[in-house]
């Protein structure tokens, strides 16, 4: 559950950063008549999201066990890769988005209620297919038949949607900055275990050999704690995918991406510092705010 809440709310918090400036900007400029088509295209996102997700569900359970196994380890990889690329794409471009999108939906303003519709859409869609293709991977690896999964990640999204309209209304100040690099983090180390995970499904379809060549046994180390270690052993694969049986591939590639991929984030964040701007570019920007 914590695992798929951490994705709900992430994943969730740009799409409402999104909607938030696409709002905020009509609103700001007198172009209200504006927000109809606007909300028009974060539904048709969300609802296009939604359905991603449902058809990935429905195509899987339909397909036989190895098929299965194959289809959800290459989505998992897939995912982990979206995920991954988008977590440094969002701490790269985070302080210039805002005026990214005002720029496109200016541009939208001048040809029609279709174009806003079509900003909005793409603008929320995007998050929207990257966070239901990478919540349906995390929950096919960690379902243990309860609705336990996906609360997580609808609070998440819940939660999401709360922090968003606070900051909408001036009620709620966030360091967007620290919040995307701790959460970044975080998401990397779901993604780890996701990553690994889909190595083992690619294993269970007879795609990767090594499914018998088991480095870890985690299921019997915490069956020794009886209840508390039955409740450690679900809460661990329930966040991170540390399933029962570990085989050497999906512990190799854990390790592979996590220790690379943690250490390239963490080295560039705290490298990173804000860059100075001529003196020009700083007077343009005072005077345009």
């Amino acid at each position: 559950m914590l695992g798929n809440y951490l994705i709900g709310l992430r994943e969730g918090l740009e799409a409402a950063l999104v909607v938030t400036i696409l709002i905020a900007y009509l609103v700001r400029t007198g172009r209200r008549d504006a927000l109809r088509p606007v909300w028009a295209g974060v539904g048709v996102a969300v609802a296009l999201s939604v359905g991603f997700g449902i058809a990935l569900s429905a195509a899987s359970a339909e397909m036989q066990f190895k098929t299965q196994e194959f289809f959800g380890g290459t989505l998992s990889i897939l995912a982990v890769g979206l995920v991954t690329w988008m977590v440094f794409w969002m701490r790269r471009t985070a302080r210039f988005m805002k005026a990214e999108l005002e720029g496109r939906l200016s541009d939208a303003l001048n040809v029609g209620p279709v174009a806003l519709a079509v900003v909005a859409l793409l603008a929320v869609g995007r998050e929207g297919l990257e966070t239901a293709l990478f919540l349906w991977t995390n929950i096919n690896s960690s379902a243990d038949g309860s609705a336990v999964p996906i609360t997580g990640a609808l609070l998440g999204l819940a939660t999401a949607v709360v922090i968003g309209y606070l900051l909408y209304r001036g009620g709620l100040k966030l360091n967007l900055a620290r919040f995307f690099t701790w959460t970044g983090a975080a998401l990397i180390v779901v993604a780890a275990g996701v990553f690994g995970y889909g190595f083992h499904d690619l294993q269970e379809a007879d795609a990767l050999p090594g499914l018998t060549s088991v480095a870890l046994r985690p299921g019997l180390f915490f069956a020794d704690y009886g209840t508390f270690g039955d409740w450690v052993q679900h809460l661990l694969q329930g966040v991170l995918n540390v399933t029962p049986q570990i085989t050497w591939l999906q512990l190799i590639m854990w390790a592979a991406y996590l220790v690379p991929v943690m250490t390239v984030f963490l080295w560039k964040s705290g490298s990173s510092a804000p860059e100075r701007r001529p003196a020009a570019q700083r007077t343009e920007s005072a005077a345009s705010s």
